[in-house]
């Protein structure tokens, strides 16, 4: 077994504290919820909403009309106050949450004269209603709280199955038979990969650049298939100017050239500046490699629907044999012993020393039961407190 692409396995931890945090979290934010819920509920939502309303009218009537309604001020705001906040109070239900508050405060202010010590002493009569207030914001906080930690708690979720996914997928490597005979499928994927670079590198030098730049544009409708998509500039240069009918390393050389020599051989010299020039990079390392089947080969499935959308290109530059070939490789998926000969393939080219012998130790199948553990304890938490 050699060096890693599998990811590396740290050392097993019987528990997970951050898990145990969050879970404490959880309980704690949906309690608080559950307490102010509960603290409204006695009151009644409707009630509650409608004494908060009428609240935030008064405490609005009081600053809006404090330094005109009082002393020798406008005479027409002081009536206009009186009438607003008294009238305010009577519509008010006899059951509501703090009536008596809203009573003190009305009658208060039902004098012939308004100090500021009165509005003073009303935003103090008022104090009940401002608790209950409180009661709708302290939910609104306790609502932002939960949702916060839910949403660490489903983030947290997700590492944990990712991370159980890596450790079960390390496990069924260490079971691996390692003297299974992956040649099989190796030498056949060799020959196709060796024969398409070959065929691509060729065709790439001496077809012309419009052909070649459709294949990757094509490849768009292949999602299996990833080419990078040509920069819109270069492919419009070689669709539509003859400079097209030009292999790419041509059009390459030809961007080196002065613009009296470049005349000779395109017609739109300084397009062929904007649009190449400037795209040196993509042209020079597009290559066969996204027609390429990798190793170890991706699983049944997806190397058979892998190789089906390849084919559909090949026709372009490769030869009947490297067809065959690709589909021999394809035809491989469809041995009873594919699947063995996979996992040994990644067993030798993934699995390091270390994890081997931490597979031996069974410190790896420890770990991924406390990732386990973790993640069930956690979703049953989550459960536990969903907002609903």
């Amino acid at each position: 077994m050699t060096d890693a692409t599998t990811a590396d396995v740290g050392e097993n931890e019987a528990t997970h504290p951050d898990v145990s945090g969050l879970v404490a979290r959880l309980r704690e934010a949906r309690a608080a919820v559950d307490d102010v819920e509960s603290a409204i509920e006695d009151h009644g939502e409707d009630a509650v909403n409608r004494a908060v309303g009428a609240y935030r009218r008064a405490t609005a009537l009081l600053d809006n009309y404090e330094d005109s309604a009082t002393g020798t001020g406008d005479f027409q705001a002081y009536v206009e106050f009186q009438d607003e906040f008294l009238g305010l109070v009577e519509d008010l239900p006899e059951d509501a949450p703090a009536r008596e508050a809203f009573e003190d405060a009305a009658e208060r202010m039902d004098r012939r004269r308004l100090r500021e010590r009165d509005f003073d002493g009303a935003r103090e009569d008022l104090q009940p209603a401002a608790d209950l207030k409180r009661l709708l914001d302290r939910r609104a906080e306790a609502g932002e709280e939960l949702e916060a930690v839910r949403r660490d708690a489903t983030l947290r979720l997700k590492e944990l199955d990712e991370r159980a996914d890596e450790l079960a997928d390390l496990v069924s490597l260490g079971e691996a038979d390692l003297d299974a005979p992956v040649e099989r499928l190796e030498e056949p994927i060799e020959a196709y990969a060796e024969a398409v670079r070959e065929e691509f590198r060729t065709w790439k030098e001496e077809a012309p650049a419009r052909e070649v730049l459709d294949l990757p544009a094509t490849a768009e409708s292949y999602p299996l298939v990833e080419f990078q998509s040509p920069p819109r500039d270069v492919l419009d240069y070689v669709r539509e100017n003859p400079g097209g009918d030009h292999p790419i390393p041509k059009l390459l050389e030809y961007t080196g050239y002065s613009g009296s020599k470049l005349d000779h051989y395109v017609d739109d010299a300084a397009a062929l500046q904007t649009s190449v020039a400037v795209h040196r990079t993509y042209l020079e390392r597009l290559d066969a490699d996204p027609l390429v089947v990798s190793w170890p080969p991706p699983q049944a499935e997806v190397l058979r629907r892998r190789a089906d959308e390849i084919i559909s290109l090949l026709d372009r530059f490769a030869s009947e044999d490297t067809v065959a070939t690709l589909r021999r490789v394809r035809d491989l998926t469809y041995r009873d012993d594919y699947a063995r000969l996979r996992t040994a393939a990644r067993a030798r080219s993934e699995v390091t020393d270390e994890q081997l012998s931490r597979l031996r130790s069974g410190a790896v199948e420890a770990e991924l039961e406390a990732v386990r553990e973790s993640r069930d304890r956690l979703a049953a938490v989550l459960d536990e407190t969903d907002e609903d």
